[in-house]
């Protein structure tokens, strides 16, 4: 691991996260504004910069590969709905739902794939992309069952088929097995689109953190879950990589991605769906502020 590379990374993080706060503290950036950002990410800045990742020669160490990190992430969601099932009983119904998709559904793509490129370059976002696929299966099923009546097949397949940044790994997978060539503005706008992924998400995180109060966020159930979440899975995904001789990019990614914190779909389903809404709230807030401290940790130890 490059320590200067990841120092200088990290620096970069809590600055744009910085700005964030201070932006949404002024009203620079208006309550409203948060969710066309969000919107903006998803459906074109995020989808570019996955196209992008795509833009290298393509062997079979990479099929290859595709293969071992797609099993990685089906077994961690498996595991995930597990701990989900298992850990949280004794919390209230309105707090239990919460934790539950929290666990089983974090902020691996919003902030794991600025992350995975950041640490890993171009070829750790397109494993990251890959890893996502399984977690995107189950937010749609499993996931928003925890609030909702579980959703019909239809609906989950649809959803997830249709996700922009599952289409993007259609259409990048595409490009790089027939080598198709695109025409040089296309890939520059591509590209120039993409690289904008980092710092409109790490400005994002920066202004939904700005709304929590920091001293009411206090709270033994987010603290054991912030345990769970940020260290207990990805110290096993970390022991199971290496028990199984797992490559180290493919290992790094898993990990990273693991121990993302929670995601804002947490308390938006919650304030959706009547969970308990300010608990969820601060559930990613606090997540995401330890992740700026576990995730290079995580990195040290890879």
């Amino acid at each position: 691991m490059d320590y200067s590379r990841l120092l200088n990374l990290q620096g970069m993080l809590f600055l744009l996260v910085a700005a964030g706060v201070v932006l949404r503290k002024k009203g620079i950036l208006p309550e409203g504004a948060k969710a066309i950002l969000t919107d903006l990410v998803i459906y074109l800045i995020l989808p570019c910069n996955i196209i992008n990742s795509f833009f290298i020669e393509f062997n079979l160490e990479i099929l290859k590969g595709f293969a071992v990190i797609l099993t990685i992430a089906s077994l961690i969601q498996i595991g995930c709905l597990m701990f989900a099932k298992v850990f949280y009983n004794r919390e209230p119904e309105s707090r239990k739902k919460v934790l539950q998709y929290g666990t089983v559904c974090s902020n691996a793509g919003f902030m794991g794939n600025p992350i995975a490129e950041g640490v890993y370059g171009a070829e750790g976002l397109m494993y990251a992309s890959i890893f996502l696929i399984p977690q995107r299966i189950v937010m749609w099923s499993a996931g928003v069952s925890y609030f909702t009546e579980s959703p019909d097949r239809k609906t989950v397949v649809k959803k997830v088929l249709t996700h922009p940044c599952i289409i993007a790994v259609y259409i990048g997978l595409v490009l790089m097995i027939t080598r198709l060539p695109l025409p040089a503005f296309l890939q520059n706008t591509i590209r120039s689109v993409g690289s904008c992924t980092t710092t409109v998400s790490m400005v994002l995180i920066g202004a939904i953190l700005a709304e929590v109060e920091p001293g009411s966020i206090l709270d033994w159930g987010i603290v054991k879950y912030a345990a769970i979440r940020l260290f207990l899975l990805p110290l096993l995904v970390y022991v199971s990589c290496r028990a199984f001789h797992v490559k180290p990019l493919l290992a790094g990614v898993s990990v990273l991605l693991t121990g993302m914190p929670a995601g804002s779909t947490t308390a938006i389903l919650a304030s959706k769906y009547d969970g308990d809404y300010i608990f969820a709230t601060k559930c990613v807030v606090v997540t995401t502020l330890l992740s700026l401290v576990t995730i290079p940790l995580w990195c040290m130890v890879l």
